[in-house]
């Protein structure tokens, strides 16, 4: 299994993630590699989590490499730094995806909420 699908899972599997308590909607990444799109669905509901795999209509649409999305779930590359290099596109809602970013892990040296998953993963 590789890391994206891990850190969807496991945010699928939490039901319940403290850190979107403030954050509601719909947002969709849209993970380009050539020809294919790979679709990740996460319904939010002021923490309230459910992740599918799929192409539907979403309040916020991230597209990006599933190399950067990688780096980005394992604490390696900046959210803000990629979208301000346009390196990944945001159409809807920006504060969605920054609500959403602060369970991204930070670098390895931090010691943030969700360091253990970078462990896991690595």
């Amino acid at each position: 299994m590789d890391v994206t699908t891990r850190f969807f899972e496991d945010l699928d599997r939490r039901e319940f993630e403290p850190l979107l308590v403030k954050a509601s909607g719909t947002l969709r990444f849209d993970l380009h590699e050539g020809p294919r799109t790979t679709h990740w669905l996460l319904e939010i509901d002021r923490g309230k989590v459910r992740v599918r795999q799929e192409d539907q209509e979403a309040d916020t649409v991230v597209g990006a490499d599933p190399r950067l999305f990688e780096e980005l779930v394992t604490g390696e590359e900046n959210t803000i730094a990629a979208l301000l290099r346009g390196d990944m596109t945001v159409s809807g809602d920006l504060r969605l995806v920054l609500q959403v970013e602060r369970t991204f892990p930070g670098p390895a040296e931090s010691r943030g909420p969700h360091h253990a998953f970078q462990r896991r993963a690595a």
